[in-house]
């Protein structure tokens, strides 16, 4: 019997400025990621498009639980997505000293 406590996972939502072009995402370890996304460490989508600042992100027990809302996200409208980020972070503020 595996009895090894499941791995945290993260939700998280990065944006290139104030209502500009957003990225949706999932991690194990925000911190890492998200430098990794603010160097350029990471390629595609977010690099091309400057999307470096953590705007939203959710923690989960288990890392399962954060892939699962992940996909319901990805399929919002972006709309929706705006309305998420809005609700806890209006001034579209980076949140990344708040997980440093």
């Amino acid at each position: 019997m595996n009895h090894l406590k499941p791995k945290k996972g993260y939700l998280y939502i990065l944006a290139s400025k104030t209502d500009g072009a957003i990225y949706v995402g999932v991690t194990s370890d925000l911190m890492k990621r998200v430098y990794e996304h603010k160097y350029l460490a990471v390629g595609g989508h977010t690099k091309l498009y400057h999307i470096k600042r953590l705007v939203y992100f959710e923690e989960y027990e288990d890392v399962r639980d954060a892939i699962k809302r992940e996909k319901q996200i990805k399929k919002w409208s972006r709309a929706w997505k705006l309305d998420l980020i809005v609700k806890d972070n209006p001034k579209w503020l980076d949140l990344y000293d708040e997980i440093t």
